[in-house]
């Protein structure tokens, strides 16, 4: 049997095609065949249909797929037919050695990687997203990053490693400069090279993919089970980036080449002068952590700052963005969350009191007043049922009996809008029901000599 496979069936300088080598080759197409018509023709279409995956998308995933297993077919054609033959030689030693077999290598990874990249972005996070937008579940932009944001960190992931294995399949890990470490002993080096750049982009890059799976597939599902609300689960989120990337700064400072313990040495240095100079700016930094641990304001709030009012957008680290009445972003330092007086409308609950101060003549029917104001009150969409409104005899003023219209409303924002709408349906049920809204009054009298 072995003579059989041994046979020669073609011969040309120096190089032989025996029987063996064409039935494995064979072997190795037909199954490869049957990988594409398995997985392209019959799995796959099940897959797309279920996620509702558009034709074009479908034809994109055959031709990657066909691609790889073409790729796939030729570099083991290439060692199985032993063509696999040193393309350039030079007499430099530490020029790479390049091989039919390396290229082929290199296409391969490239095309395993836009297959894992189409697998990923295209059938794993839009299904997600998609899932997310069919619950009618909130995707704010301070729940979650888009969709193209996720699908291009997994783009860059993926071909990020995808060129780190082809820098090793070439043998072209050139390096810049070489330089000896502190405290190194004689004769020890280190290097910065095209791998060093490539692997703390790596680095980088997976911290913010590994940040998205982390908050979006994990800390999502329990936020729903414990009804987190949206506040709490925006400074969670943001706490665990920070610690995330910050720990991925660290590695990748470590993968480029620069010793910790000699950084943080002169960082220690370094920090003392520059907090001296930016004491202000520290001061936010600690208090954007402060505000996230401590949640006295949450995004979604409704807060008052030096008068103005608006909503709480977006907490950062060192300040937070808050939307005004007039849809105007106003920037603020997180200190003056923290050091200064503010009133946050929101915090304990999500209504709030407010009223309207109206006068009517003297002798006017004070029960119809009362009625007319609860009316108008409860007619108001803007207004709640529960706590109802009620009517306050405020005082006898000098020309008008006063009177305080109060009400709970969830509106904070256009409660200005709330109250214009109300004052004119006051002034239009006080004309119909002939009641007078006095104007102020002086009796003069003039002495005479």
């Amino acid at each position: 049997m072995q003579e059989i496979l041994n046979q020669i069936l073609l011969e040309y300088n120096g190089w032989a095609l025996r029987l063996g080598q064409v039935l494995l080759g064979s072997s190795l197409l037909v199954l490869l065949a049957f990988v594409y018509w398995l997985v392209g023709q019959r799995l796959f279409p099940k897959i797309a249909s279920h996620l509702e995956l558009p034709q074009d998308e479908r034809r994109k995933a055959r031709r990657i797929l066909a691609g790889l297993l073409i790729l796939l077919a030729l570099t083991a054609l290439v060692h199985i037919l032993n063509l696999d033959r040193q393309l350039i030689e030079t007499a430099n030693e530490e020029a790479p050695n390049l091989f039919i077999s390396t290229f082929f290598h290199a296409m391969l990874i490239w095309q395993f990687a836009r297959l894992l990249d189409f697998i990923i972005s295209r059938l794993l996070i839009t299904n997600y997203y998609r899932n997310r937008q069919e619950e009618n579940m909130q995707l704010d932009h301070y729940q979650t990053d888009s969709k193209k944001k996720t699908n291009r960190t997994v783009q860059y992931a993926v071909y990020i490693l995808a060129l780190l294995f082809i820098v090793q399949a070439f043998e072209i890990d050139w390096a810049f400069y070489t330089y000896k470490p502190a405290g190194a002993e004689d004769g020890q080096t280190r290097s910065f090279s095209v791998s060093n750049i490539l692997n703390a982009a790596f680095i980088i890059v997976l911290a913010r993919l590994f940040s998205w799976v982390i908050i979006q597939l994990i800390l999502s599902q329990y936020y729903r089970s414990k009804q987190i609300n949206v506040g709490s689960q925006y400074a969670i989120n943001q706490l665990l980036q920070y610690f995330v990337y910050i720990i991925a700064a660290l590695m990748a400072l470590e993968a480029i080449g620069f010793t910790l313990t000699l950084l943080w040495g002169g960082a220690a240095a370094l920090l003392v002068g520059v907090g001296l100079g930016l004491q202000e700016t520290f001061k936010d930094l600690f208090s954007g952590v402060i505000l996230l641990f401590e949640r006295r304001v949450e995004v979604g709030d409704v807060v008052e700052v030096d008068g103005l009012i608006g909503t709480v957008k977006r907490i950062g680290v060192r300040t937070s963005l808050v939307e005004t009445r007039d849809n105007i972003v106003v920037i603020v330092p997180n200190s003056r969350l923290i050091v200064q007086h503010f009133v946050n409308w929101s915090h304990n609950d999500n209504k709030a009191r407010f009223y309207i101060k109206v006068g009517v003549t003297y002798g006017s029917d004070t029960e119809l007043v009362k009625q007319l104001l609860l009316d108008i009150a409860r007619s108001n969409a803007e207004v709640i049922r529960h706590p109802a409104p009620f009517v306050r005899f405020v005082d006898f003023g000098d020309s008008s009996l006063d009177f305080e219209l109060h009400f709970w409303s969830h509106e904070f924002i256009r409660i200005e809008d709330v109250k214009s709408a109300i004052r004119f349906k006051i002034d239009q049920a006080f004309r119909e029901n002939n009641v007078v809204i006095p104007f102020p009054q002086r009796d003069v009298w003039m002495k005479g000599k």
